[in-house]
């Protein structure tokens, strides 16, 4: 049980790092992965205890964290339950807006920031609340290459894929399913979505889907903005009107 305020945090999820950052308690924060990049000059300087996947725990005994945040989705599980051996580990698990603003609430209330928690929470929740959604759009949203893999339901990037008022096709899927050419032709979207994360699409994978999908538009979008749902969410609705924009 944490029986007061940690005050040696080790974080497990590149957007929950960025939170810990924005909620100014970076001085607390003593180690990250190797995929925590915001903000550039504080990750570049912590101690890296490996990905999101692979732990070095060795390191993170090390480090002698009092609290360790971590995510359901993006950890893995046999890695958490060691580490519950030793160390309180907070879990969250995240599949909406809802989720994240709860998350970021419970981050203030663990850390002793509820305020901050808060002014961020309105910041996010006012934004949301004044994004436009243009008329139905059909979305294709790929997140992977070699095999194909799309966002599909009860995802964070459907949640706002929906938000935008896209409908996504591949919404009777459910989690990350693996697609064939076949299956992205069929579904016929009006709009693919390459996603610069996990995998990073670049303009030079446009004229690949241009062949399987001719009348459908390609576009690289920012990853960071479908699907970081930590303090970063206050610069999605920024970029999805910048979006939105295009398509109306």
């Amino acid at each position: 049980m944490i029986t007061s305020f940690p005050q040696r945090i080790i974080s497990l999820v590149p957007s929950q790092t960025e939170l810990l950052f924005d909620l100014g308690l970076a001085e607390r924060v003593v180690g990250i992965t190797k995929f925590c990049i915001h903000p550039a000059e504080f990750c570049r300087h912590m101690p890296k205890i490996g990905g999101t996947k692979h732990f070095h725990f060795d390191t993170i005994d090390g480090l002698q964290p009092d609290l360790i945040l971590a995510n359901k989705e993006e950890n893995y599980k046999e890695g958490i339950e060691q580490l519950q051996q030793k160390y309180p580990v907070w879990m969250s698990d995240i599949y909406t807006l809802e989720d994240a603003l709860h998350m970021i609430s419970e981050v203030g209330k663990l850390t002793g920031t509820q305020s901050k928690a808060l002014e961020i929470s309105v910041q996010i929740q006012t934004a949301f609340a004044g994004l436009q959604a243009v008329s139905r759009k059909k979305v294709a949203y790929l997140i992977w290459r070699n095999p194909y893999m799309a966002a599909g339901s009860h995802t964070f990037i459907h949640d706002m894929m929906v938000r935008c008022g896209f409908e996504n096709v591949f919404a009777d899927h459910v989690r990350y399913p693996e697609i064939t050419p076949e299956m992205l032709a069929d579904a016929n979207p009006d709009y693919i979505y390459l996603s610069s994360e996990p995998f990073p699409f670049s303009e030079k994978y446009i004229a690949e889907f241009k062949e399987i999908c001719p009348e459908s538009i390609i576009k690289i979008v920012d990853g960071e903005m479908f699907s970081w749902y930590g303090s970063r969410l206050r610069l999605s609705v920024p970029y999805f009107r910048q979006l939105l924009e295009l398509l109306a």
